[in-house]
């Protein structure tokens, strides 16, 4: 499968503007104001592995001799060289989806943006796309699952983003030319070898599987770069999203270049001059993210950044799992104030079942966040980081896949500001009706006639009508009086005014 067009040939047809397909031009690349306020933006990591309700990575799975996977496919639908993935496609109905019903909830809890995924690995593409007839518009739901989601989030007025994973699919997806290497299938070749399904399974017979089932993010495969940049630039032009989220670094160089510059350069056009779009990437080296924001998956920053960035993060499994554990609504919470306190979004997968709703346990992290937000949430939204991000003995450890629950103590704060108010979360309630926040400590006493910066004329505990006795100290601002109960079932917000 060749493709006669050149890069060249590619780049030539991105759309011209103020962005080039190079990594200067779009190092000047800044990030809107929109995604600066917004602060959370929920997920639909959705799509047909999770009709199976196994969880993540189901399409590459089934097709490892030995997983679990392997079995629970093997006993549930037949062997993967008689039931592939493209019989697990054909039992995808989503007979209850209700997007409109869906984005009143999300935007209910808090979302002031929301994403779906546009295709994942096993490349099923969720609109109806130009460049894939496995696509949810002619096959399982029959339905443009990305236009249903874009016009739901534009009746609610939040902006709309996809997320792509095509990127890593083709070396992803080796394994389905494999076969058994033992058993009664011993030798009998998965259906991934069908060339009549190529189109699905990928001309792919040659990619390396690497030892223990490893493989690596990005092939090498020259077709595979056109035919990326093609699917991508159909989705861009298509959808017209106002974020586009890879799943991992850039991907393959000069056609990931062009991707960035004509989707920025197309959102300029299509307002009026202004770029309001977002690239999101993960980042194998410190200079890559600048042409668009950095994407933490399942972690944080351990300090505040300079930059705007995103954690995305899921309750349990990216896809619907009828045996994940999911975290808590105090986990969520926690982490997405320490997210906000150092210059972050939080992104939230909630993961939908096959036919289109959320179970029950996350219609409640939907509720909870609702009653959390309704409090607290002016010191979250359109607020931007104090010059002190946070204090007390409790540092998350920063980086990828670190995210764990942490025991936090009444002396640990993460802080935002908006106009003349600084927030200050307190991660876990005093016990004793008073608590000192060191950051505020007064130095003048030692220093003669120096002018504290802060004048604090009131404080308030969000969601109290509890007056908030303070005075400064050497030590910091006093806080007395405070309620036995906080307003807040879980992190709770001092509102200091000056």
């Amino acid at each position: 499968m060749k493709s006669s067009q050149t890069l060249n040939d590619k780049l030539e047809s991105i759309e011209k503007g103020s962005y080039d397909p190079s990594w200067e031009s779009l190092r000047e690349y800044t990030c809107p104001d929109w995604f600066r306020d917004a602060k959370l933006g929920l997920w639909a990591h959705w799509g047909p592995q999770a009709v199976p309700m196994c969880g993540d990575w189901y399409a590459r799975n089934m097709y490892i001799e030995g997983h679990e996977i392997y079995r629970h496919h093997w006993r549930t639908y037949g062997h993967p060289s008689k039931f592939g993935w493209k019989d697990v496609i054909k039992l995808w109905k989503a007979e209850n989806f209700d997007p409109k019903e869906l984005m009143k909830k999300y935007v209910a809890a808090g979302a002031k943006y929301f994403c779906a995924t546009a295709m994942h690995h096993d490349n099923f593409d969720m609109w109806d796309s130009a460049h894939n007839r496995w696509n949810s518009a002619q096959m399982g739901p029959r339905v443009d699952i990305l236009k249903a989601w874009k016009d739901a989030a534009k009746e609610y007025n939040i902006p709309f983003g996809v997320t792509e994973h095509l990127g890593a699919a083709f070396s992803w997806w080796s394994v389905n030319k494999g076969h058994d290497k033992s058993g009664p299938y011993k030798d009998v070749p998965y259906d991934g070898n069908d060339p009549d399904y190529q189109d699905l399974y990928y001309p792919n017979k040659d990619e390396p599987i690497l030892e223990n089932q490893s493989l690596r993010w990005y092939t090498d495969n020259e077709w595979f770069h056109k035919h990326w940049f093609d699917r991508i630039k159909d989705l861009v032009d298509t959808i017209q999203p106002d974020l586009l989220y890879s799943d991992g670094p850039l991907p393959f160089n000069e056609y990931g270049l062009g991707i960035v510059a004509h989707f920025y350069n197309s959102n300029m056009k299509k307002n009026n001059g202004v770029n309001r779009a977002v690239y999101n990437q993960k980042s194998e080296n410190p200079g890559i993210y600048q042409i668009g924001i950095l994407d933490i998956e399942c972690g944080v920053q351990g300090e505040k950044a300079q930059d705007p960035w995103q954690t995305d993060t899921c309750l349990g499994g990216w896809f619907y799992s009828a045996r994940q554990k999911y975290k808590t609504s105090k986990h969520i919470i926690e982490l997405f104030v320490d997210i906000v306190a150092k210059n972050g979004n939080l992104l939230l997968n909630i993961p939908i079942m096959p036919d289109g709703k959320i179970h029950d346990e996350g219609n409640q992290i939907l509720e909870d966040l609702a009653k959390w937000n309704n409090i607290n949430g002016e010191g979250i939204f359109e607020t931007r980081p104090w010059h002190t991000a946070m204090e007390g003995p409790t540092l998350p450890q920063g980086g990828e896949l670190n995210e764990k629950a942490l025991n936090w103590t009444s002396e640990d704060f993460r802080f935002t500001t908006k106009l003349n108010t600084i927030y200050a979360f307190q991660m876990s309630w005093s016990t004793n009706g008073k608590t000192l926040i060191k950051s505020f400590a007064d130095r003048r006493g030692s220093q003669g006639p120096v002018s504290y910066p802060y004048s604090i004329k009131e404080v308030i505990l969000l969601g109290s009508d509890r007056e908030i006795k303070f005075s400064y100290t050497e030590d910091g601002l006093l806080l007395e009086e405070l309620p036995e109960t906080p307003p807040s079932s879980f992190v709770n917000c001092f509102k200091i005014i000056y």
